[in-house]
């Protein structure tokens, strides 16, 4: 019977196998693909094209290749407010509020709620908007 020792799974990942090397040039992928992705959801909205599938297709895409993280970067690039703003779309409440919303609005105007549900949504937004606006005055002012 082979049972491992404990100073065999000692060093189970090394620092060249966790840390890979930068791709030079992924850009030359990433930018052509990032327009294709952009044009298809251009063409959805103008041909009418069933919203959900596209969205699918796109954000199965896009997340296949790595693309969400590249746009990410490149607006990490833009001084002071970039990474500001990359922080707070990468905020898990924010993304939870924001689906919370999408969901009572759905029950809501299932029920006939639909002009209470605008104003909810409204409050919605502003909270969302003050909770952004606070965090990026935060991190200014500290």
């Amino acid at each position: 019977m082979n049972t491992p020792k404990p100073s065999d799974n000692a060093h189970i990942f090394s620092e060249q196998t966790i840390v890979s090397p930068s791709k030079r040039g992924a850009w030359k992928w990433m930018l052509p693909l990032s327009i294709v992705l952009a044009l298809a959801v251009f063409a959805a909205w103008h041909f009418g094209w069933h919203a959900k599938a596209v969205t699918t297709g796109v954000v199965l895409l896009a997340a296949a290749s790595h693309v969400f993280a590249w746009i990410l970067g490149i607006i990490t690039l833009v001084p002071i407010i970039g990474p500001l703003l990359v922080k707070v779309l990468s905020l898990s409440i924010i993304w939870l509020l924001n689906a919370v919303g999408y969901l009572v609005s759905y029950v809501a105007i299932k029920r006939g709620y639909s002009k209470d549900v605008l104003t909810y949504r409204a409050v919605t937004i502003a909270l969302i908007t003050g909770i952004v606006i606070g965090f990026i005055l935060a991190n200014l002012l500290s």
